[in-house]
């Protein structure tokens, strides 16, 4: 598993939620999300990031809470129809990797000892998903885990 250092900008988001089991619901989520920024004309060259706000390890399934997101211009005017949020940013160790729900789940399961080995140490932050045209478009997306500078 490959991984590289990225400090991450602070970013305005529109955001959906899904709350419940991970799995199939948040893909639908996505899908949402995808739709209303087609329909507000904000989908052509932006950033897509799925956030899994809770660790399904320790928080009820029913509780866990998936963030569908699109970052959005400073400028832009939101309705009421989506929330809205910011995304810190900051210093990001990412890892590359097909968009399969087998690749997603085995990374999952492999990013922890990667990063372990690199002597990277896991900062109190969401970890993302982000998904650009480019990677949609090579069916990859990064994992992206906040990380404190050794």
């Amino acid at each position: 598993m490959t991984l590289k250092f990225e400090t991450l900008p602070k970013y305005r988001i529109a955001y959906m939620r899904n709350m419940g089991p991970y799995g199939p619901s948040n893909k639908q989520t996505m899908e949402k999300l995808k739709d209303w920024a087609k329909e507000k004309k904000l989908f052509h060259s932006t950033i897509l990031l799925g956030i899994p706000q809770d660790n399904p390890e320790t928080t009820a399934p029913e509780n866990c809470r998936y963030d569908a997101c699109i970052v959005i211009p400073e400028n832009y005017l939101l309705d009421d129809s989506i929330n809205e949020g910011e995304l810190q940013g900051g210093n990001y160790v990412v890892f590359k990797m097909n968009h399969t729900a087998e690749d997603i789940q085995k990374a999952w399961d492999e990013w922890l000892p990667a990063l372990q080995k690199s002597g990277y140490q896991i900062a109190n932050k969401p970890i993302l998903e982000r998904y650009t045209s480019e990677l949609v478009n090579n069916h990859t997306c990064d994992i992206c885990i906040p990380v404190k500078i050794p």
